[in-house]
């Protein structure tokens, strides 16, 4: 008959053990989802397998419904689920309340990677006297990233374009309804084509307008393009080097992100070093006007590029009146690591000037800062700012211009407090 069957092979699960092993947890789970997705539950059933080499067993269990079934497989040593969510479109179109569940259970399982199937059963062309056709239905995918233990963000996706398991990191691109393309690294939310300006901009064009002439830059990972593609709107930079680690994910952007590189990946300007950005500081006998640390999180394997002696490191390969770049975290999702990478920026820099701005694809206020021994982008008057955008032939923006720069830096005060001088500063959202 027409229906809607979802299923999900989950891998790597963040969730609480309980959730994998606990009869009433998973139970109740199952329960409220079911009954919050507007569905109706029959009878349910589930079997605890015993315990293996001293180690919890799994759960497998089935909800029977009015509607179909939803049938459940956890595997705790595996840290893995399988889902089955079925409902029947006969005599009333059920499919929204299906993926209600199925999206409920999926993000309190909070998979680090899965495989989703969704399949339109029965003939679409038929349906019995007096119900509705059934219709096609879009087969979206549920893409969710953990902002910390307790928070997420994450949209629908219409396809998943490319899957790549690099030596260091699964590498996903999606398009999305919401942004177009979508760029995903160990399941983390990069960039994607709708608003990528939020954050390229701002990670580059407050730096590169404090300094006069800026020539070369450094970008340490970036691999996507986009900060490179706004470092080379400034008609005076000749030479930008790249320190990306993972050539998969240049070769995944220059494929599917050319509307957030635009090209840059092969400006004849641009030199590309594959390897551990670290190592590259660390050896480099190049100077920099500007460096900017285009990184993922640092619970990922850019975690020693956000230490106080890799500050240190690219401190000596600055210009004199050089700047630098990065972004510090969410000040209401992550307040510790914001502290922790402003702290560290100020033992090193004599000037560090953070700025806060709302970057949608994360959902969420986030930190960027300027760090310098010599420039203080925040004493930069409007107008020089204008004149400089104006002399630099620099119109095609569509976040950043002269107001915007002194609205980056005006902190809210729990902003302010978090990454203040003081460093025994109080953190006082929970982290």
């Amino acid at each position: 008959m027409q229906g809607l069957h979802l299923t999900g092979d989950l891998f790597d699960c963040g969730c609480s053990q309980a959730f994998l092993t606990d009869l009433t947890t998973l139970s109740k789970l199952c329960r409220e989802a079911t009954l919050e997705a507007g569905l109706t539950v029959v009878d349910e059933k589930y079997h605890v397998f015993p315990e293996y080499n001293g180690q919890p067993g799994g759960i497998t269990g089935a909800v029977l419904l009015a509607e179909s079934h939803l049938a459940v497989h956890t595997w705790p040593e595996r840290r893995g689920v399988t889902l089955d969510v079925y409902v029947c479109n006969f005599t009333a179109d059920n499919s929204g309340k299906a993926q209600q569940l199925f999206d409920a259970l999926l993000v309190a399982f909070r998979p680090r990677r899965q495989v989703v199937n969704r399949i339109v059963r029965g003939d679409l062309n038929a349906a019995p006297a007096g119900a509705a056709a059934p219709q096609e239905t879009q087969q979206d995918e549920l893409i969710f990233d953990w902002l910390n233990a307790h928070a997420g963000y994450g949209y629908t996706a219409k396809a998943c374009l490319e899957t790549i398991q690099s030596p260091y990191q699964r590498v996903e691109v999606y398009d999305t309804h919401q942004f177009g393309r979508l760029f995903r690294l160990d399941g983390r939310l990069m960039t994607s084509e709708g608003e990528e300006f939020f954050y390229h901009e701002c990670m580059t064009h407050p730096a590169l307008l404090a300094h006069p002439n800026p020539q070369s830059v450094l970008v340490v990972g970036g691999g996507d393009g986009g900060s490179t593609e706004e470092i080379f709107k400034h008609p005076s930079v000749r030479r930008v080097v790249m320190a990306e680690l993972d050539a998969a994910v240049i070769d995944v952007a220059r494929r599917y992100l050319q509307q957030i590189h635009r090209g840059a990946l092969d400006d004849p300007r641009l030199q590309i070093k594959i390897g551990d950005g670290y190592d590259y500081v660390k050896h480099c006998d190049e100077k920099f006007d500007l460096v900017v640390l285009d990184l993922t999180d640092p619970d990922t394997p850019a975690f020693h590029l956000y230490s106080e002696e890799f500050f240190r490191m690219c401190q000596r390969v600055l210009n004199p009146g050089g700047l630098m770049t990065m972004h510090l975290g969410s000040p209401v999702y992550q307040p510790a690591t914001v502290q922790k990478n402003a702290r560290n920026l100020r033992r090193v820099f004599q000037h560090v000037a953070p700025m806060a701005l709302f970057i949608p694809l994360y959902g969420s206020l986030w930190c960027l800062g300027v760090a310098s021994d010599s420039v203080d982008p925040r004493t930069l008057p409007v107008d020089i700012i204008a004149q400089r955008l104006r002399d630099r032939r620099i119109g095609a923006l569509q976040y950043y211009n002269p107001e915007v720069h002194q609205a980056l830096f005006a902190l809210p005060n729990f902003v302010r407090q978090l990454t203040s001088e003081d460093e025994h500063a109080s953190v006082r959202m929970a982290a």
